[in-house]
């Protein structure tokens, strides 16, 4: 079972895991152990999940959202299958946790009267410079 929050646990049902072989360097280490992890997580068939942290996780996820409603998650960092099992669930966690606070509404506000005026006085400032950059007139 992973803990997430106090009220979110991921059953071990609702993760699967598969191991390939890593890429980079490294030897035979590479070529022989497989020790990279990728983690999938049932996120849009769980129940342990409410609707608005599923809609956000979707959201948060991005590329790593499948289409049938799965989090992928990759991880190869270290040599250690162990290491990265525990770095996948880590970071599949956190991921959770970043869904579970909601977006704090915004209030619209209005510009104050003072700051209105300050805009367009550097506006007709700025338009005054601009204005003297023409042609002189030979004149004189």
């Amino acid at each position: 079972m992973l803990h997430v929050t106090d009220h979110i646990a991921i059953e071990e049902w609702e993760l699967s895991e598969q191991f390939t072989r890593s890429q980079g360097p490294g030897g035979q280490n590479v070529n022989k152990v497989e020790t990279a992890v990728e983690l999938r997580f049932e996120a849009a068939r769980s129940p342990n999940l409410p609707d608005p942290v599923k809609t956000r996780l979707r959201k948060l996820a991005g590329r790593r959202w499948t289409s049938d409603g799965a989090v992928l998650l990759m991880c190869q960092e270290t040599r250690s299958q162990a290491r990265n099992r525990e770095i996948a669930r880590e970071r599949l966690a956190e991921l959770i946790r970043r869904a579970t606070v909601a977006p704090k509404k915004r209030i619209s506000t209005r510009p104050t009267l003072g700051s209105q005026r300050r805009r367009l006085k550097a506006k007709a400032v700025r338009g005054q410079v601009k204005s003297l950059r023409g042609r002189v007139d030979n004149d004189e």
